[in-house]
């Protein structure tokens, strides 16, 4: 309360205040002060100029007038004052209201003066200059105007001060009479680092957290672990926005109430003149429309006694003066909208403007209204995320420890105090009771729990009213939800069987709740025990448990319990906590208000008026009857539950939906699907609203399960899984404890606070796991030492991880004393804590008693040397340690030598790793029965002296043998790198010593050089200078080698040496006669280091290679290496690049013995080379008595260097290659390297491509022939004039390869020309060079002019081709072939003449020229034979079906020269020859269909000495079958008919012609069927038969036993074919007789026979028949599945059978062993052509075999083996046998079980006519084709190459592409399914289409 002043002491109060007065009224507007003065007397001539002249004098001049008045009567200072008031700005709340109320009170005792005296307002018509009067003077005794306004309005707002005081106090007063007293310096508070928007720390889990899932914001986020009063934490608040953060229950309301009852009575920290306002935000719900900030002042909190002037008056202040109020603004968690964010536009709003509540909550935060006030907000942890930004101070009220517990409780009971300490000792030793304890409110509910429990004989009445009253003593905390974390945990790592009991024991007697869940059904029981009007305590039988008593107490009060859950219910989906009377029912309310399960709670409507409302004792209690209604009643679906059910923890993000219900109905609802509570369920769900069945809840519970199983499996965030742990625990179901853990190896937690109850849910989970143990990871958790008490209860532990600065020595110590109880722990990480030696000494002392730790992790504290002492002392006791880290220790190198010399001790130490002093790690090796590798050191970037260099070196030679010592970084001096090379002499080191960033000069260089002659366990030396300086010190891993294999390599790489430089080097090295490699590229030598270099070259006995490149060396020293390589025997190999400026490597042979048969080579690439130094250059090289190959690759050559080149190159004897790859740039270059052919005759082959690959080839002798190829250039002109010249003069060529040169016509009209007088051996090629028809039939010509030229082929379709091909003799056969060349009538006449001209052309091919009918005939016609003949194809796209009988029937009228006529498929063949018959007419394969050869009968009919008829594969049918009845007859000479097809029925009509045409001996009927007259019939032709094919035929039995047998009458039969034969064993028995009667046979196909129930003996007995065939030379047994027994019978035959020339036995069972039999029966048949062993089981020794008869075999053409098991060695052998098969034209390797075929192909080379490769299915790699590609220019002929499903990469396809340009003949290379991607293949064939990537 403020002071009251007397008259007699306003002037003291002024003498006070005058300091602080003065410096206000000094503030203040001249005009102002002019006013004060003019009050005293004698200042009416003062002006303002005089008091703006000087601010010192102004300040004087207020100093005197202060000083006057505080002497002056009280009436004249209570004047002064209150004018002080009125008149000036910007007075302290404070003074204003001290200075206002004595002056007023002074006043007020003035007014009392008598009635006589005239009282008035102050004259403001005075003129200024008058002196005041006698009236005058009384007035200013008086108020004035402002003062009238000014003084009421701080009257109404003191008035209204002091109702708010009464009105808080009035509560107090109901609180204090059922509560205990509550200081605020008694309740602690934990103080959090306000953070404001962007300024929020990351608390995103960092790379050290293993990907921990973890992201959500958790309550405790910034809360430091220190704690402070509340009465401290609220110093200071004024002013400010405080929030205080607290659980459901934590007291927060209770505090509240406390802070405004301190208040009235002028205590705690809010001043006694602030206005104190106390919202509860449960309230402001009830307030829908928007209103006026004096409207919620007036009407929702305390409604003044006045009317609207003095709420008028009490507003006005209010706003003119905000930092006088105080804003408690409680329970925001309870509020049902959500503030507005950070985003908010903080501007100014209008307190007389109507707002939503929400709106103008916000605008007191943030400052929008009131600015200035005092904001005091209570919320829960997960609402303190929508204060950011606004807040200025943040505490979060801490949870009672067990003494307030305790207390809590014997005040409970203090009663029966005996009952408070055994109520106390069950809480404190029981973990869920304890945490529910720890929240006030809960703590009441487990009082009533364990009253109803241990009270026997209890009072109803008295336990009501203490339950009734503690609700009220928390302030109606209650009424706000719970945080289930803090308070709903379960004892999970009980030992004990207690999952079959609802309870634990208690005396024997009673029994505690085990979950949460039934500690709420236990105090539901208990609040309905309280009944005092009906069936109470008396009614219920005497010897039930507690549990028994529960449920018969819910079979008693069914109706009740069931609309109280159904309340509940419907307040959680409205999110409703109040109701009001008319939401329930009169008894169920009165029932419910006496038992206390509700509690009364007094709100003001949204018009003012007072009522009642009812809410749940706590928020929990409504939870848990909600869940109540989940569980029973059909009227909540299982949608709903399912959408009610989800994990809500305590620590909640932002995108969290906002809810009042976010705590434990989820958990309720899991208690309830245990089992133990099944029978409470059925009970309620009895009710007239119930379900009625236990079916239906056990179904419920199911459900309940099942969604907790799924969440089991689902991927959840740390607080997820914890809270996926209570509500396992709750169920008490284990098979669901193992399916949380089963997918997880490691629960991970981060950033949230952690309590026992939590680590004891884990303890449930982990201990489902049995003995395959988990992982605890705790990152930056906040836990209490207690929890420690509890974690040995998790079982099976195998790795725990602590993370966090908040955990130190005490931690560390706590956790010593439990760290044995984890038998199976393995790993332990205590890192990026507060850890110091002390700590590390616990640890270090517990962990000896941890024999199966494998894993330690120490990094990130502060232990310090003496602490890494501890741990390093431990790892010796350890026997299964794997690894230590102790990094970022704040340690030292002793720490690091200790460590090392601990090595000496403990032997299984592999690798001690140190990088600084950041990362540490000790690495241990594990007893086994492997071989233990040698240990390795790390110690990177440490700072070396040469003292600690000392100190480390002679730790280290007392080191066990290392395999790599690593001492990398620092820096070091030459002192300390001398050091180090003292003592490395003893050191015992394997493989290497690495000391990168240790040589920053050349002196250091040298020093480490002397290792090498120093050492002579050193083998290798690297050094590099260059950043990042490397040195790495070799050593042979342990192998001695004798001392003349011995070889050392020295690296100086990037080092600044010089040429002087170079002599240090040398000397250092001394005699070092073992260097193989020496590298000192990158440096500065220069040619004259390079001359110092190679000076010392005879010294290196043993070099193999020096590596020079990059030392600046010029075309100088070029000269001198190349010199060098001439006079050096041994060096073999000189590589240069850009003039040497970079690459300059030389290359040296080992085996001197064999100099000079060495190759060397001399490569310069990349450089540009001037004339005078290619002759320099080559004159140098003219020394080399050496095979040599010169490379000028990549190199720029002019024509000038090119003449100098070939001027020297005729002297250069011993010259074997020149490349010029990429050289040649011009055709006249190209040219110029041609001319090689005349000036040097030792030149094999000359290839040359602009900017490509251009080699030119010599001999060591004068060349028989050179090949020249020159592509890609532009030869028109005078250019091709010049090649003709050079090559007219030129040797003799084997091949020209002109092609892809854009000739064109004119220019091979010109090379036509020149083609007699060209020495040509082989073949010609124009390909791709722009040739039209013109051109072609210029080249066709060449047939015509030229003797030697064999065969002309020409296309002009998408891939051009033009070739000439030659012979060695004059007059031989001629072929010419024309190819998609679009030829029109004239070309065709034009090629008529030319082929007429051409007496020695045999055959002429036309294919797909887009030629006529009528051109065609006309062609023939004009071709001019003479006995010769003259073979024709010509093949068109349309000569089918009809169109092919027209065609022939057109023809057949020039039958003067046709011999023959066929047409196959779309080719029509003729054979011409002058005054001939026609001998032969074919019509096969075209789609003729019978009718359509009708108009042939009349031509045929006038052949009568055609001796040959063949209609096969068409479709004769009945129009076929008459045909050829009407023309036998006149064909008395045909001796040969063949109409094979496939299941026609024609032969019945023709059986009767055919016998009649008795001329037949050749017949072929394969593929039709027989029926048995036909096949009576036709038994008649057979004994004159020479050649009967019946192949693939159908019949009866009958009629084909007939054929059989009538085949023994065909005693000159020489050829039989009978494939897919079927056989009885009848027939089979008539065909071995026919097989020994018919001797005459020369050809036998019994291809895939099938023989009824067939085995051995059978196909013994076929082949017993053909002992008699002396003269055969064809047999085809494939598919006979011939095994030993019957090749055994076969190759007694073949030695017989002399003359045989083709044998296939594919597809049979042919072994390794008979394979060898058959190869060496083979040997007798010396005319053998083909060999077909496909598909059967042969092998390396059949390869074997073939390599010793194949060679005798010289015939042979077809080699097929594909499909067997050929082996590598099988291969070498196959090789050997292919090279003499020198008439090989197709070999099939295809699948023979072997990927190494490079021999085989090496082998072809062997092979010139060699025209099919196939090699597919083998696996083959790149080394296999490119020895293919190798031999491919040899084998000219080749025209199919199958290489698919190999493993041929590009590198291999591009080496077959590079080949083929050499094989013009070829057609196909195929390599589908290769290494090759669709996008190289697709490159590559573009190139060349006939590189084929496609399956087809």
């Amino acid at each position: 309360m403020d002071e009251e002043f007397d008259p007699e002491n306003v002037n003291s109060v002024l003498h006070q205040e005058s300091s602080e007065l003065l410096t206000i009224i000094n503030s203040q507007l001249p005009t102002v002060i002019m006013e004060l003065s003019q009050m005293m007397p004698g200042n009416a001539g003062l002006n303002i100029n005089h008091l703006a002249s000087s601010a010192a004098a102004r300040t004087e001049h207020i100093r005197a007038m202060l000083e006057y008045f505080r002497a002056a009567s009280a009436a004249e200072c209570c004047n002064f004052l209150q004018s002080v008031c009125m008149l000036c700005e910007n007075i302290p709340m404070h003074l204003e209201s001290r200075l206002m109320s004595v002056a007023w009170n002074t006043h007020t005792d003035a007014k009392q003066l008598p009635a006589t005296e005239p009282v008035s307002l102050r004259n403001t018509d005075v003129c200024e200059n008058s002196s005041p009067s006698v009236t005058d003077k009384k007035s200013s005794l008086l108020p004035s105007e402002p003062q009238l306004v000014k003084r009421p309005r701080i009257d109404h707002w003191q008035q209204y001060v002091v109702a708010v005081m009464d009105l808080l106090l009035s509560r107090w007063e109901q609180l204090s009479e059922l509560s205990r007293e509550v200081l605020l310096e008694n309740v602690w508070v934990s103080p959090r680092t306000v953070m404001r928007g962007r300024d929020r720390p990351d608390k995103t889990p960092g790379s050290a957290d293993r990907g921990s899932r973890t992201p959500e914001s958790d309550g405790d986020l910034g809360f430091s672990d220190t704690r402070v009063t509340l009465e401290t934490f609220l110093q200071g608040c004024a002013g400010k926005v405080t929030v205080f953060v607290g659980q459901s229950g934590s007291g927060k309301t209770l505090l509240m109430s406390v802070l405004g009852q301190q208040w009235a009575h002028g205590l705690g920290p809010v001043p006694s003149s602030f206005l104190f306002v106390l919202l509860e935000f449960r309230q402001l719900n009830l307030l829908c429309r928007p209103l006026s900030l004096s409207e919620l002042l007036f009407r929702h909190y305390l409604p003044p006694k006045g009317g609207d002037d003095e709420k008028r008056a009490i507003v006005d202040y209010l706003l003119s003066n905000p930092e006088q109020s105080c804003w408690v603004l409680d329970g925001y968690d309870e509020f049902h909208r959500k503030l507005p964010g950070q985003e908010v536009k903080k501007k100014p709003l209008d307190p007389e403007k109507p707002l939503p509540v929400k709106d103008l909550i916000s605008g007191l935060l943030n400052r929008q209204l009131l600015p200035g006030c005092t904001v005091v907000v209570t919320c829960r942890a997960r609402d303190v995320s929508d204060f950011e930004g606004v807040s200025d101070k943040v505490a979060q009220l801490r949870e009672w420890d067990c003494h307030d517990i305790k207390e809590y409780v014997h005040n409970y009971f203090k009663a029966n105090g005996s009952r408070g300490v055994q109520a106390a000792d069950l809480i404190l030793s029981t973990p869920h009771l304890l945490a529910m304890s720890s929240l006030p409110a809960r703590c009441n509910i487990c009082c009533i729990c364990l009253d109803y429990l241990l009270l026997e004989g209890r009072d109803p009445r008295r336990v009501h009213t203490r339950a009734i009253q503690e609700v009220v003593m928390l302030g109606g905390g209650g009424s706000r939800g719970g945080n289930h974390a803090q308070s709903g945990d379960q004892g999970g790592g009980r030992t004990r069987g207690s999952e079959g009991m609802m309870m634990d024991t208690i005396n024997g007697t009673a029994q505690l709740p085990s979950t949460l869940t039934q500690a709420y059904l236990t105090v539901l029981g208990a609040f309905l025990s309280h009944d005092p009007d009906r069936r109470g305590r008396t009614d219920m039988p005497n010897t039930m448990t507690p549990q028994e008593s529960t449920v018969w107490l819910l079979s008693q009060y069914r109706a009740e319990v069931c609309e109280l859950s159904q309340l509940a219910w419907k307040g959680l989906e409205n999110s409703q906590i109040l109701f009001m009377e008319e939401d329930i029912s009169q008894d169920v309310l009165k029932f419910s208000y006496k038992t206390g399960i509700l509690t009364q709670v007094e709100v003001r409507r949204e018009d003012g008026k007072l009522v009642n409302s009812y809410c749940f004792i706590h928020l929990t209690v409504q939870e848990f009857l909600a869940a109540l209604r989940i569980m029973t009643s059909r009227d909540v679906s299982d949608t709903q539950l399912k959408k009610t059910f989800s994990l809500k923890t305590r620590w909640m993000t932002k995108s969290d939906q906002r809810t009042v219900f976010t705590d434990s109905l989820h958990l309720y609802v899991c208690g309830l699907a245990s089992q133990n509570c099944t029978q409470a369920l059925v009970e309620i769900a009895r009710t007239s609203g119930g379900t009625g069945g236990k079916n239906w809840v056990q179904k419920r519970q199911a459900l309940v399960l099942k969604l907790l199983e799924n969440l089991c499996h689902n991927n959840l965030t740390g607080p997820k899984v914890l809270e996926l742990c209570h509500c396992v625990q709750e169920s008490q179901d284990r098979k669901l404890a193992q399916k949380v853990v089963e997918t997880r190896a490691t629960l991970e937690l981060r950033n949230i606070r952690l309590l026992p109850n939590d680590i004891d849910a884990l303890a449930f989970v982990v201990n489902s796991k049995d003995d395959n143990g988990i992982g605890l990871d705790f990152g930056a958790c906040s836990m209490e030492l207690e929890c420690l008490d509890v974690l040995p209860r998790c079982q099976y532990i195998h790795f725990l991880c602590f993370r966090s600065r908040k955990y130190g020595d005490k931690f560390a110590e706590k956790l010593s004393s439990i760290l044995p109880k984890f038998t199976t722990l393995r790993k332990l990480e205590f890192c990026g804590s507060a850890l110091t030696a002390t700590g590390a000494a616990s640890l270090a002392s517990a962990l000896q008693n941890c024999p199966h730790i494998t894993k330690i992790n120490l990094s990130d504290n502060n232990l310090k040397d003496a602490g890494i002492k501890h741990i390093a002392d431990v790892c010796t006791k350890l026997p299964r340690l794997v690894s230590l880290i102790l990094g970022r220790n704040n340690m030292s190198l002793k720490a690091v030598d200790y460590l090392i010399r601990t090595m000496s001790s403990c032997l299984n130490i592999q690798h001690l790793h140190a990088d600084g002093m950041k990362e540490v790690t000790v690495t241990f090796c594990q007893n086994s029965h492997k071989p233990k590798s040698e240990p390795k050191i790390s110690l990177l970037n440490q700072k070396w002296s040469k003292p600690d260099m000392q100190k480390l070196a002679k730790s280290l030679t007392h080191c066990p043998a290392l395999s790599v010592l690593n001492l990398s970084g620092g820096h070091w001096d030459l002192e300390t790198l001398r050091t180090l090379t003292q003592f490395l002499p003893m050191f015992n080191v394997s493989k290497e010593i690495i000391v990168n960033d240790s040589c920053s000069s050349v002196e250091g260089v040298v020093i480490l050089t002397a290792l090498l002659s120093d050492c002579p366990a050193v083998i290798e030396l690297h050094i590099r200078l260059q950043s990042p300086v490397q040195v790495s010190i070799v050593f042979p891993g342990g192998k001695e080698k004798p001392a003349d294999e011995r070889s050392k390599i020295l690296c100086l790489s990037c080092c600044r040496l010089l040429p002087a430089d170079l002599e240090k080097v040398w000397r250092s090295l001394g005699t070092s006669s073992e260097l193989t490699l020496l590298d000192l590229s990158s440096n500065s030598l220069g040619n004259k280091g390079l001359g110092k270099l190679l000076e010392v070259l005879p010294r290196l006995r043993s070099i193999r290679e020096i590596n020079a490149s990059n030392n600046q060396i010029t075309m100088e020293g070029v000269l001198m290496l190349a010199g060098a390589l001439c006079s050096h025997n041994n060096l073999t190999q000189i590589h240069i690049s850009h003039g040497g400026r970079e690459q300059v490597t030389l290359k040296f042979c080992h085996d001197k013995s064999e100099d000079n048969q060495q190759l060397k080579m001399f490569r310069i690439n990349s450089s540009s080379l001037l004339p005078t130094n290619v002759t320099a250059l080559c004159r140098r090289l003219l020394q080399c008595r050496s095979d040599l190959e010169l490379d000028l690759s990549h190199s720029s050559l002019t024509d000038k260097a090119i003449e100098n080149l070939l001027k020297v190159l005729p002297k250069m004897t011993s010259l074997q290659r020149l490349n010029v790859s990429h050289s040649i740039t011009s055709a006249a270059g190209a040219l110029n390297l041609v001319n090689c052919l005349t000036v040097s005759q030792r030149v094999t082959s000359v290839e040359l491509r602009p900017q490509a690959e251009s080699f030119i080839r010599f001999d060591s002798v004068k060349a028989e022939c050179a090949s020249c190829r020159l592509n890609d250039f532009d030869l028109k002109g005078d250019t091709l004039e010049r090649l003709l010249e050079i090559l007219q003069q030129g040797p003799r060529l084997s091949d020209l390869d002109l092609s892809s040169n854009q000739v064109e016509d004119e220019g091979v009209r010109r090379f036509v020309d020149s083609v007699p007088e060209l020495q040509i051996t082989r073949y010609v090629n124009l390909s791709n060079n722009s040739l039209t028809q013109r051109g072609l039939l210029d080249v066709a010509s060449t047939l015509c002019v030229c003797g030697n030229i064999s065969g002309v082929e020409v296309s002009l379709g998408a891939e051009e081709r033009c070739l000439i091909w030659f012979t060695q003799s004059e007059g031989c056969e001629k072929t010419l072939s024309v190819r998609e060349s679009s030829l029109e009538r004239d070309h065709l006449v034009r090629l008529a003449e030319i082929v007429s001209l051409c007496p020695s052309l045999t055959k002429v091919e036309l294919r797909n020229n887009l030629l006529q009918s009528d051109w065609i005939v006309d062609f023939v016609k004009l071709l001019n034979i003479d006995e010769r003949g003259l073979s024709i194809s010509i093949e068109e796209g349309w000569i089918r079906s009809e169109e092919a009988v027209t065609l022939v029937c057109r023809c057949l009228e020039l039958n003067s020269i046709i011999r023959t006529i066929k047409v196959q498929h779309t080719t029509l063949h003729l054979s011409l020859m002058r005054s001939t018959e026609l001998t032969s007419v074919s019509l096969v394969d075209c789609a003729i269909e019978g009718h359509q050869l009708a108009p042939m009968a009349s031509f045929i009919q006038k052949c009568p000495l055609l001796t040959e008829l063949d209609l096969s594969h068409n479709r004769l049918g009945l129009g076929g079958a008459e045909f050829l009845c009407s023309v036998l007859p006149s064909l008395p000479h045909l001796s040969s008919l063949s109409i094979a097809s496939k299941g026609t029925y024609v032969i019945e009509k023709l059986s009767e012609a055919l016998l009649q045409a008795t001329a037949i001996q050749c017949l072929n009927l394969s593929g039709h069927v027989i029926g048995d007259t036909a096949a009576e019939i036709m038994t008649g032709m057979f004994p004159r038969l020479r050649s009967l094919n019946l192949s693939h035929c159908l019949w009866s039995a009958a009629g084909g036993l007939q054929l059989i047998r009538a085949l023994g009458e065909s005693v000159s039969l020489e050829g039989l074919s009978l494939d897919s034969l079927q056989l009885n064993e009848e027939s089979r028995v008539y065909l071995a007789q026919s097989l020994r009667n018919i001797n005459s046979l020369r050809s036998l196909k019994l291809n895939k026979i099938a023989v009824e129930q067939s085995g051995e003996n059978d196909m013994l007995d076929l082949l017993a028949a053909m002992e008699g065939l002396t003269r055969m030379e064809a047999i085809e047994l494939d598919g006979w599945r011939m095994a030993d027994g019957a090749m055994e019978q076969l190759t007694r035959l073949l030695p017989v059978w002399t003359e045989l020339r083709k044998i296939s036995l594919s597809k049979n069972l042919i072994s390794d062993r008979s394979g060898d039999m058959l190869l060496e029966a083979l040997s007798s048949c010396s005319h053998l052509e083909e060999l077909h062993l496909s598909s059967n089981c042969l092998g390396d020794l059949t390869a074997a075999r073939m390599a010793l008869v194949l060679p005798s075999l010289t015939h042979i053409t077809v080699l097929d083996i594909s499909e067997n098991n050929i082996g590598d060695k099988g291969s070498v052998s196959l090789s050997k046998a292919i090279m003499c098969l020198k008439k090989l034209t197709k070999l099939d390797l295809t699948s023979v079980g072997t990927s190494e075929l490079c021999a085989v192909a090496a082998s072809l080379a062997h092979c010139p006519l060699i025209q099919d490769v196939r090699l597919g299915w083998n696996n083959c790699g790149d080394e296999v084709v490119e020895e293919l590609a190798r031999v491919m220019p040899l084998c000219q002929k080749l025209i199919r190459i199958d290489l698919e499903s190999n493993s041929v990469s590009v590198c291999g396809a591009e080496a077959l592409l590079r080949a083929s340009q050499s094989c013009p003949a070829l057609q196909l290379i195929r390599l589908w399914r290769n290494k090759v991607s669709p996008s190289e293949a697709e490159r590559l064939s573009l190139k060349d289409k006939r590189l084929n990537f496609s399956s087809t």
